[in-house]
Protein backbone atom coordinates (compact mmCIF):
# COMPACT_ATOMS: atom_id res chain seq x y z
CA UNK A 1 0.00 0.00 0.00
CA UNK A 2 1.38 3.69 -0.61
CA UNK A 3 0.51 6.33 1.67
CA UNK A 4 1.52 9.54 0.75
CA UNK A 5 1.94 12.39 3.83
CA UNK A 6 3.77 15.60 3.84
CA UNK A 7 6.10 16.64 6.53
CA UNK A 8 5.05 16.95 9.85
CA UNK A 9 1.97 14.52 9.09
CA UNK A 10 1.47 11.48 11.39
CA UNK A 11 0.92 8.06 10.35
CA UNK A 12 0.24 4.62 11.69
CA UNK A 13 1.06 1.34 9.94
CA UNK A 14 -0.45 -1.92 10.65
CA UNK A 15 0.50 -4.97 10.53
CA UNK A 16 -1.22 -9.15 11.74
CA UNK A 17 -0.56 -11.87 10.75
CA UNK A 18 -1.86 -16.12 11.67
CA UNK A 19 0.62 -17.96 12.91
CA UNK A 20 0.22 -19.41 16.17
CA UNK A 21 3.41 -19.54 17.07
CA UNK A 22 5.06 -16.81 16.19
CA UNK A 23 4.87 -13.85 19.03
CA UNK A 24 7.19 -11.36 17.68
CA UNK A 25 5.97 -8.79 15.19
CA UNK A 26 9.06 -6.84 14.06
CA UNK A 27 9.33 -3.10 11.98
CA UNK A 28 11.96 -2.59 9.69
CA UNK A 29 12.85 0.29 6.94
CA UNK A 30 14.56 0.22 3.72
CA UNK A 31 15.18 4.11 2.25
CA UNK A 32 16.05 4.79 -1.15
CA UNK A 33 19.78 5.95 -0.09
CA UNK A 34 20.37 2.99 1.90
CA UNK A 35 18.73 -0.10 0.42
CA UNK A 36 19.71 -2.05 3.84
CA UNK A 37 17.05 -3.06 6.12
CA UNK A 38 17.33 -1.41 9.24
CA UNK A 39 15.33 -2.65 12.55
CA UNK A 40 13.24 0.35 13.78
CA UNK A 41 11.46 -1.93 16.54
CA UNK A 42 9.58 -4.65 17.55
CA UNK A 43 6.87 -5.81 20.02
CA UNK A 44 7.52 -9.59 21.46
CA UNK A 45 4.19 -10.42 23.16
CA UNK A 46 3.01 -7.21 24.50
CA UNK A 47 6.13 -5.95 24.98
CA UNK A 48 7.19 -2.86 22.34
CA UNK A 49 10.95 -2.51 22.00
CA UNK A 50 12.50 0.43 19.52
CA UNK A 51 15.93 0.71 18.47
CA UNK A 52 18.33 3.50 19.80
CA UNK A 53 18.48 5.26 16.23
CA UNK A 54 14.36 5.08 16.03
CA UNK A 55 13.80 6.17 19.82
CA UNK A 56 11.72 9.62 19.80
CA UNK A 57 11.09 9.46 16.63
CA UNK A 58 9.07 6.16 15.87
CA UNK A 59 6.76 4.42 18.51
CA UNK A 60 5.90 0.65 17.96
CA UNK A 61 2.93 -1.24 19.44
CA UNK A 62 0.28 -4.19 19.68
CA UNK A 63 0.18 -7.62 20.83
CA UNK A 64 2.38 -10.39 19.52
CA UNK A 65 0.88 -12.93 21.13
CA UNK A 66 -3.43 -12.80 21.48
CA UNK A 67 -4.43 -11.02 18.46
CA UNK A 68 -1.14 -10.90 16.38
CA UNK A 69 -1.42 -7.06 15.35
CA UNK A 70 1.48 -4.79 15.57
CA UNK A 71 1.30 -0.98 15.14
CA UNK A 72 3.97 1.47 14.20
CA UNK A 73 3.01 5.00 14.92
CA UNK A 74 5.38 8.51 13.11
CA UNK A 75 3.90 10.96 14.76
CA UNK A 76 5.81 13.48 12.86
CA UNK A 77 7.13 12.85 9.79
CA UNK A 78 10.64 14.60 9.27
CA UNK A 79 9.88 14.56 4.86
CA UNK A 80 12.68 12.61 3.07
CA UNK A 81 14.46 11.17 5.73
CA UNK A 82 11.73 9.14 6.54
CA UNK A 83 10.36 7.99 2.97
CA UNK A 84 10.75 4.58 2.68
CA UNK A 85 9.61 1.27 2.33
CA UNK A 86 8.29 -0.13 5.69
CA UNK A 87 8.12 -3.95 6.38
CA UNK A 88 6.84 -6.07 8.78
CA UNK A 89 8.14 -9.68 10.00
CA UNK A 90 6.78 -12.49 11.97
CA UNK A 91 8.75 -14.05 14.43
CA UNK A 92 9.64 -16.76 17.05
CA UNK A 93 12.94 -14.70 17.58
CA UNK A 94 13.81 -14.63 21.40
CA UNK A 95 15.69 -12.28 22.96
CA UNK A 96 18.65 -13.09 25.90
CA UNK A 97 20.45 -10.95 28.40
CA UNK A 98 24.38 -12.20 28.07
CA UNK A 99 26.25 -9.81 30.45
CA UNK A 100 24.59 -6.57 29.45
CA UNK A 101 24.53 -7.75 25.75
CA UNK A 102 21.08 -8.08 24.00
CA UNK A 103 21.38 -10.95 21.38
CA UNK A 104 18.19 -10.96 18.89
CA UNK A 105 18.06 -14.37 17.63
CA UNK A 106 15.53 -15.03 15.02
CA UNK A 107 15.20 -19.08 14.94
Amino acid sequence: TAILKGPEDKVQLNCSHTVPSYYMILWYQQSAQNTALKLIGYVSNTSPTVEDSFKGLFNVSGDGAANKMAYLHIPKLRGAEDSAVYFCAASKAQCFTIPSLLYKNPL
